[in-house]
């Protein structure tokens, strides 16, 4: 862990003496607190990470979740029982320091306004730009988790097919989703799974309902698996049955998109023209304009990582080790729609693909 913490003070011009980072209750917990910790498991409510310059971090935890803290490599374990207890153990860790820093991003305004109490007299100061920009590189630990969360989802998606059964509603398959990623090893999703037959595959974040699997009907189906807390996001496209033919078009289309994708990323690329390779083929199409949100997002502790986005607006040029999602779509109101999602890594000379399943159109 040292040497995240040493890239996040890093990239700051005028780093802080310290770095505070705290949770509330879940959800509200700051990822990067685990970013900096290690720790392999538990939620860690209410407890606080301090790390310094040099590359250290103690760690202030509850009794309920000592033993999972003393799991973690390199990391000095302080328990406190009470609140009174740590709040001493905050004033000590502030010390004599100038300027605190905090993850502004993810701390929850009244977690900021009593630490700030703790660290009375100091400079508070935001660190947020900084953790994003550490976080969105990936190291090898962290590349691996979210290998294996791809090659988890990938796994799943092959079996889709053989899931679907007539008469089946789009919450049952999410289900049977969510249910074959436990089996392959997930401990969890990494978000809420979006299944949407036939119409409904037209609204990209569509949540899953009781509407029944017929014949002739197409689908998207969204998902990832969250792995040693890491996650990964996929998306495929089938048909139950023989597709109109339009929706074969399109899915050739949106294939097409990806690829072209694929074929820019390399460290030094901006993600803007990554996400502009992809909408050209669509736009070249008859389902121009179609294309409704960016190309894709760094993944990481967050399904939504910090990092470098592929959308009109990232300006910013992709590097080695970083994870983001290409997923070109098309969506047409009251027909239906096609999204092709894979994680890839950037490597030294160009990509690789963590979540490699078939993206053909699958007829079943």
């Amino acid at each position: 862990m040292r040497d995240r913490i040493k890239a996040i003070f890093a990239a700051m011009k005028d780093p802080p003496n310290v770095i505070l980072f705290a949770n509330s209750s879940e959800p509200h917990l700051d990822l990067g607190f685990f970013y900096v910790t290690g720790v392999p498991s538990g939620l860690f409510e209410g407890s606080v990470a301090a790390i310094y310059p040099d590359g250290r971090c103690t760690l202030l935890s509850s009794p309920l979740e000592e033993e999972s803290a003393r799991k973690a490599p390199d990391l000095t374990v302080e328990v406190a029982s009470t609140r009174d207890e740590l709040r001493k153990q905050i004033r000590d860790i502030v010390g004599d320091a100038k300027r605190v820093g905090m993850n502004y991003r993810e701390v929850t305004h009244e977690m900021y306004r009593a630490l700030k109490k703790y660290a009375k007299g100091r400079k508070m100061v935001d660190v947020s730009a900084a953790v994003a920009q550490a976080r969105s590189v990936k190291d090898k630990t962290e590349v691996q988790r979210i290998a294996k969360a791809a090659a988890i989802a990938a796994t799943t998606a092959k079996e889709i097919p053989s899931l679907l059964r007539s008469g089946m509603t789009e919450l049952e398959l999410a289900a049977e989703v969510e249910h074959s990623m436990g089996k392959h090893g997930a401990s969890g999703r990494s978000f809420n799974t979006i299944v949407a037959f036939g119409p409904h595959g037209a609204e990209p974040h569509f949540d899953p309902t009781s509407t029944k699997l017929k014949a002739s009907t197409t689908m998207v189906v969204d998902f990832g698996a969250l792995y040693q807390r890491y996650c990964s996001d996929v998306t495929r496209s089938f048909a139950f049955g023989k597709p109109p033919k339009v929706m074969r078009e399109i899915h050739e289309t949106v294939e097409a998109a990806q690829q072209a994708a694929f074929d820019l990323i390399q460290p030094g690329v901006r993600g803007c023209d990554v996400h502009a390779a992809a909408a050209k083929v669509i736009d070249a199409s008859k389902w121009k304009g179609r294309f409704i949100h960016g190309l894709g997002h760094s993944v990481g502790l967050a399904v939504h990582d910090p990092g470098v986005g592929l959308s009109p607006r990232s300006k910013e040029k992709l590097r080695e080790g970083m994870v983001v999602t290409v997923e070109p779509g098309i969506y047409v109101p009251g027909v239906g729609g096609v999204r092709i999602e894979d994680d890839v890594l950037v490597t030294k000379n160009g990509y690789r693909i963590l979540s490699d399943a078939p993206r053909g159109y699958i007829e079943v």
